[in-house]
Order: C-alpha cells, then structure tokens, then sequence
C-alpha cells in the first residue's frame, strides 16, 4: 500500500517538470546558452517544448506498477520498463528515446548491471515513487535499482535519495531531511554540507553522485520549486536528468501549487501522466 497518494501527484509533476525544462539543453556545456526560466523546444532533439523523456516515462512505470500491485513487485516493473523500451508506453510521443546505455543493456540481458562503469543515474532518476510505499525496506529499494543498476554506488544513491523524500513526507524540512538521509551513509555523508558549495565545485554529469549531489545543492541553496529548478537546468550537460531528481523532491516539499502555472501549462501529454497516477 501507498501513503501521501495526494503528494505523489506533486512528485511525480515535479519530475515531469524538471525532465522536459531540462531536455532541450541536455549535454550542452554550463553556461554555453541561454539561461533557461521557460520551456522551450530543442535544436538537437524533434521535440516540441514540454515533452519529457526517459526520467519521467520510466517513473509513470514505476508509479503505475506500484498503484497496480499496491507496493512494490519485480516482475511487474521490470515488465512495465521492457513495454516502455519496446512498445513506447509512458512516453510522450509512443516511442522510447534518449535510452541510456546501462538501461538498455540492464533490459535486453534480463538483469541489472554490477560493473563500476555502470554507475550513470537511470535508476536514480526514476526511484522517488518508493518514498510513498508504506514500510518499505533498503533490500526493496536496492531490488528496484537493481533491475537495471545493480552496483552498490547506484543503490546507496537511491536509497539516500529515497530516504530524503520518506523525510520530507513525515514532516522534515528540506536540509533536515538530507540530513538525516545520509547520516548512515560514508559514501554520501558530505550532501549535508553541500549547500556550502560554490557553483563551479558541483559537478552536472550523468555520474550517479555527480547528480545526487547536484540535485541536492540545487535544493539546499534555494527556497522554492522555481528557483531550485532553473538552478538545476542551467548547470549543463545532464540537465533533464538533473532537473527531474531535483524537481521531485521540490514537488514534495513545496507541492503541487508551487509548480509555476506556465511550466504546466506547457507540459505535453499530462493525460499520460493522469492516467498512471489514477487509473485502477
């Protein structure tokens, strides 16, 4: 069973939000174009402004999968990831793109990958829904990494990232609630602090700590959704990644009402999005 289904929907948005601000200036270097405060189509990518990609299209799995089974269930999730990877459902447009590399091959071979070179963000980016899912264990979350990102690195990533939104459900604030998330963490120990940063010491890259940690500093240097988000997608290169792992947590800090109206307004198939968060 799932709680705080209320604030799953503000979640969920948030990721979807930050995806589709981010996408179109993805693996663009920082600074290298204009501050982006709206969305915005891409020069690189066929995609009007407002679409989201694979952050967002595999989270509505994650999501959907969760409300179906009414907690969390392997089978059925790895399930719902191959339909998005080979069908085009959660997505925008009916067909899968901007797949990371570890994904596909996590899918294709049948279980996740363990090597070092594996540690990109595609379980990160797509895990906040289990923060909703009522007792739920470190081995569940590692489970859930696990389909696609097996390596210790990707899991403790998600499990602190995880355990930061379980927070802010029970009432923490933001910097209360990383905190608290990483205190039993070696690896991650320093997010606390990590506000304390200036901007050219964070690292954007798609590198699972990179991203957590980027995501993290845009939070904790900032006290909105709007602001925390445009910090995140104007630091370049990862950006819709980076934008969806901060807009989640911000979705379930600041809710659904501080979603600035012209982000949602302009983001695409929100019936997509409806329909995993309510249909049962």
């Amino acid at each position: 069973m799932l709680r705080h289904v209320d604030t799953l929907r503000s979640a969920v948005y948030g990721t979807a939000v930050g995806d589709a601000l981010g996408l179109p200036v993805q693996f663009l270097p920082r600074d290298s174009y204009p501050e982006v405060t709206e969305m915005t189509g891409s020069k690189e990518l066929p995609c009007p402004a407002g679409t989201w990609s694979d952050d967002t299209s595999l989270t509505l799995a994650t999501v959907d999968s969760l409300l179906t089974c009414e907690g969390v269930d392997i089978p059925d999730m790895r399930a719902r990831f191959e339909d998005w990877l080979e069908n085009g459902t959660y997505t925008p447009d009916g067909q899968a793109f901007d797949q990371g590399f570890t994904t596909v091959h996590a899918l294709t071979q049948g279980h996740g990958c363990t090597n070092e070179q594996s540690n990109g963000n595609g379980s990160l980016m797509r895990i906040l829904p289990l923060a909703f899912v009522k007792n739920l264990s470190d081995e569940q979350i590692a489970q859930v990494s696990g389909i696609t990102h097996a390596h210790p690195l990707s899991v403790e990533a998600c499990q602190v990232y995880v355990h930061a939104g379980q927070l802010l459900l029970d009432g923490f604030s933001l910097s209360e609630a990383i905190e608290t998330a990483c205190l039993a963490s070696e690896t991650f120990a320093g997010l606390a602090d990590i506000g304390q940063y200036s901007r050219s010491e964070i690292r954007s890259t798609g590198y699972v700590k990179d991203s957590l940690e980027a995501a993290v500093w845009c939070l904790l240097t900032t006290n909105n959704f709007r602001d925390a988000l445009v910090k995140a997608v104007n630091l370049g290169e990862d950006t819709d990644t980076i934008g969806a792992i901060t807009g989640g947590l911000a979705g379930i800090a600041y809710g659904m009402d501080s979603i600035p109206e012209s982000w949602m307004n302009a983001l695409r198939k929100k019936d997509i999005i409806e329909h995993c968060l309510t249909s049962r």
